[in-house]
């Protein structure tokens, strides 16, 4: 199976240069959540170094709690957020030469948006206007109001957390929420990619050990047969 990586970047973390030999797409923080304009352009100037296709990932402007604090918003105010967002760093991509070509919410926004059509539907409306296709958990709102517009959706996976069985993640703030065993990962990517119809697959780049993650299940996909290409190369 051809498999994409991404992984959250320009968040000030530290691992993005890591990351990005690893990782076949990059999720770039927008500068509210965490971040700024700065290590935003950075990271798109390594990503065009490195052959990483690059998306928005715009989040609440909360920075105590990593955008990972719900908001109670009108859907005028998550458009105004996502445009608002995604058009600065689309400004600095083109100096960089490496495009936005996809969204993906961040925290809590993701999470409301794939449960909410009243998130979900303003930041499809936001990724249209931008031309860009919409990174979402499947079977979710936000796939819904993507396809009720004809914008592409592309379903994603996550290697670092564990899932409920009605198919959404398991919160952070519950027990063993989080996958940090590389071999428990690769077996769980193998059944979204194959059975859940998932085509991207995410590693928290915030999360303790990250890039070891990362080479690791990277290597164990590889040693399965596994080859690695972003979902969004050539769209």
């Amino acid at each position: 199976m051809l498999i994409d990586l991404n992984a959250d970047l320009g968040e000030g973390i530290g691992k993005d240069a890591a990351l990005l030999t690893l990782v076949t797409s990059a999720n770039v923080c927008c500068g509210f959540h965490a971040g700024d304009a700065d290590s935003a352009r950075a990271t798109l100037e390594m990503a065009a170094q490195h052959g990483v296709v690059v998306g928005a990932h715009p989040g609440y402007a909360d920075r105590v709690n990593f955008g990972r604090a719900e908001q109670s918003l009108t859907d005028r105010q998550v458009a105004t957020l996502a445009i608002h967002q995604i058009g600065a760093l689309v400004g600095l991509s083109r100096i960089c030469r490496s495009y936005v070509r996809y969204l993906k919410p961040h925290g809590a926004l993701y999470h409301q948006a794939c449960r909410d059509p009243g998130y979900a539907k303003p930041l499809v409306a936001a990724a249209f206007l931008y031309g860009l296709s919409i990174v979402g958990l499947p079977g979710s709102e936000l796939e819904r109001a993507a396809a009720a517009v004809g914008l592409p959706f592309v379903p994603e996976g996550y290697a670092d957390r564990r899932y409920r069985p009605d198919g959404t993640l398991v919160p952070r703030t519950e027990p063993n929420a989080l996958i940090d065993d590389p071999s428990e990962a690769v077996d769980q990517v193998e059944r979204l990619v194959r059975d859940g119809g998932v085509r991207t697959i995410c590693i928290h780049g915030d999360s303790p050990g990250a890039v070891e993650f990362a080479e690791r299940l990277r290597q164990g996909l590889a040693a399965r047969g596994h080859t690695f290409g972003a979902f969004a190369n050539g769209s």
